[in-house]
């Protein structure tokens, strides 16, 4: 009896999976180690302080992606489950998946790989770049697309954020250009790629809940507490980490007033809207990483946050119902509208925050530690003298356009890729429903004990 295309993923996804676990087995049992203890007291006293002053924040980032953006997903009513733990599972992922290329690539020294907690936190901001890109498509694709979505992303990540911080020596600390502006772009193209017939109806099973725009606005306050850990981690401790501590609080603050200003100017009856305060409150979070420990005045930072909510709003409410007609762009969680626009704004933002800051104080931002755990200063400490500043500015516009452009070719290319038979991606009667991916009893109930798998999936069409 012939077995129905979605039903292939049954032995597919847990072999793929097993794969790759049972290969990141052998390559951490063949290569990978600990550093060795220090025997100097100084350089012990060094370590304890650096994860003391590093875990913390580590683990407000945990909760971030774990519970933060999970919950955040949930405002489909019937695929919350579905979210929950497709993040997880690529959260996970992903961050192995970066811990091994980034062995091979950057830290294979003498036959072995050393592992620390500063590794695992550059691993995990390639992962998040695979969350948010996963956006776009949220509930239209399977567990083996979406694996198969962090498989491309993450090597195109580390090679894009290489060019630009290393090359480039663009200044990037929160990961405003790196992180966000490619993670966005890169989903939109995949987007693209996979529904390239056009764009797609309404799904009646699509439309928030009150209950389930509740539990995403939970989500929503739970990344609102803990972003300035994200944007500040990898901050000279001291007043680097400091500033852009209170500048990332000011500029989210000064977002969610202003989501709920512009969220009900926009509606003729002044009601709120839930999609609204669920990414606009965070746009603040996004634009301000590029600048966050910048010397600029805590007026520039309220600024910021203001402005990237409007932008965010208004691209939930113009913006994205254009796209969708005039380019039959897919954008399910609006990542272009939180993670894009906002994105765009806080690149822009830093190449002006160089060229009006003060001479010396824009020349001290090279010396500012990037997100992928090297200085700047070895690239643009060339640019200093005469137009140094103006250079580093141009290298902020640059770095945008890499990570733009790459983003997008490498998610078309993805893209195309996930369109493959063998990935199993859901008939459209079947997309954003936990019932296609997860065991119920009430479902066990409705199939006699000798179905089949056909039969089954037929009564689960009928079900829903």
């Amino acid at each position: 009896m012939a077995i129905l295309p979605f039903t292939q993923p049954r032995y597919l996804l847990p072999l793929f999976l097993g794969f790759f676990q049972g290969a990141l087995l052998l390559f951490f049992a063949l290569f990978v180690t600990f550093d060795e203890p220090s025997a100097q007291a100084e350089d012990a006293n060094l370590v304890a302080y650096q994860i003391y002053s590093t875990f913390p924040f580590f683990q407000d980032i945990q909760v971030m992606l774990v519970v933060g953006l999970g919950l955040l997903l949930t405002f489909l009513p019937r695929y919350g489950l579905s979210a929950l733990t497709h993040n997880f599972l690529l959260l996970n992922f992903s961050m192995q998946w970066a811990l091994v290329l980034q062995g091979l690539i950057h830290h294979f020294h003498h036959g072995q790989v050393h592992l620390d907690l500063h590794k695992l936190l550059i691993s995990e901001f390639a992962a998040v770049t695979v969350l948010i890109s996963v956006g776009a498509i949220l509930g239209r694709s399977s567990p083996c697309q979406l694996l198969a979505v962090a498989t491309c992303e993450v090597p195109a990540y580390l090679a894009s954020e290489w060019v630009i911080v290393n090359c480039l020596g663009v200044l990037d600390v929160g990961g405003t250009i790196t992180i966000h502006v490619f993670s966005c772009y890169f989903g939109l193209g995949v987007s693209k790629a996979l529904f390239w017939a056009g764009q797609k109806p309404l799904h009646p099973k699509e439309t928030p809940t009150p209950r389930s725009d509740l539990m995403s606005l939970v989500g929503m306050l739970i990344l609102w507490v803990f972003w300035p850990s994200f944007v500040a981690v990898l901050c000279q401790p001291g007043d680097s980490q400091h500033r852009a501590i209170l500048n990332t609080l000011l500029a989210m603050s000064a977002g969610a007033i202003t989501t709920v200003v512009a969220s009900s100017l926009l509606e003729r009856d002044g009601k709120l809207s839930p999609s609204h305060l669920q990414n606009g409150s965070l746009a603040g979070g996004v634009a301000i990483g590029a600048v966050a420990n910048m010397a600029m005045p805590p007026v520039a930072a309220l600024a910021l946050g203001s402005l990237s909510a409007v932008t965010c709003v208004l691209g939930f409410r113009f913006l994205t119902p254009l796209l969708g007609r005039k380019l039959a762009l897919q954008d399910q969680c609006g990542i272009h509208n939180l993670h894009g626009l906002p994105g765009i704004l806080g690149a822009a933002a830093s190449a002006v925050a160089i060229l009006v800051a003060p001479k010396d104080t824009s020349r001290s931002y090279v010396s500012q530690l990037s997100p992928s755990g090297g200085n700047a200063s070895e690239v643009v400490g060339e640019q200093q003298g005469d137009g140094g500043v103006s250079r580093q500015a141009l290298c902020q516009a640059a770095g945008l356009a890499v990570a733009i452009g790459a983003s997008l070719v490498a998610g078309l290319l993805t893209g195309a890729t996930l369109r493959l038979p063998c990935l199993a991606r859901p008939p459209e009667r079947l997309c954003f429903d936990d019932s296609l991916y997860f065991k119920f009893q009430d479902q066990d109930e409705s199939l006699g004990a000798g179905s089949t798998t056909e039969e089954g999936a037929l009564a689960l069409k009928e079900h829903v």
